[in-house]
């Protein structure tokens, strides 16, 4: 795991587009605003760029690599085509697979199972129906939250942008790879369930 992880508070913010096929964020320190990673998405075929201006630009899949500021991997998070409910895969730095998501059916305000390599429950993330809020539970214990950050009422109105802040419990070891896991889900949180 890249050693960037071992921070506790990110802020994400997502590129301003009006007409944007692909998904692009930068992940900063919400202390100093200093730019930590970047998050792109870069290998978009030409029929899903078509498909991210209709009404399916949920179904489309995507593959988003998060680097650090200077270009070196941190890991990845991808989605096949999905018609139903969603399974998403996250990788490491090396490309090696450390976990996924699994949407559940029916839940309201999101919910989704985080699984090992071998589809154990590591902790749910769940989202309340009445507002922008998502935590991370093993149990009882709340391991991360994530909060979308308002970002003004005209950039919200016309543009496509949020704006997320994560923060890591400090329960959380530092070379847990759970880590990789929560960070990914803001990603997944926003291509999956708010576009």
């Amino acid at each position: 795991m890249h050693a960037i992880l071992h921070r506790n508070l990110f802020f994400i913010k997502e590129h301003i587009g009006m007409f944007k096929a692909a998904n692009n964020f930068d992940i900063y320190n919400p202390d100093t605003q200093e730019l930590l990673m970047t998050c792109r998405e870069e290998q978009l075929g030409f029929l899903t760029k078509m498909f991210r201006f209709t009404d399916y630009k949920r179904l489309t899949p995507f593959h988003v690599e998060i680097k650090t500021a200077k270009g070196e991997p941190v890991l990845e998070v991808k989605r096949g085509v999905s018609l139903f409910l969603s399974t998403v895969e996250v990788l490491d730095e090396k490309g090696l697979l450390v976990g996924r998501f699994k949407q559940k059916f029916f839940s309201v305000g999101g919910k989704f199972d985080v699984l090992d390599p071998q589809n154990n429950v590591l902790c749910t993330l769940k989202g309340k129906w009445t507002s922008w809020d998502f935590k991370f539970m093993q149990g009882n214990s709340e391991l991360a939250q994530v909060n979308k950050k308002w970002a003004g009422v005209g950039r919200e109105l016309f543009t496509s942008a949020d704006n997320y802040m994560l923060s890591v419990n400090d329960s959380v070891r530092k070379d847990d790879p759970v880590r990789i896991l929560i960070l990914a889900a803001v990603m997944c949180i926003d291509m999956v369930l708010k576009e």
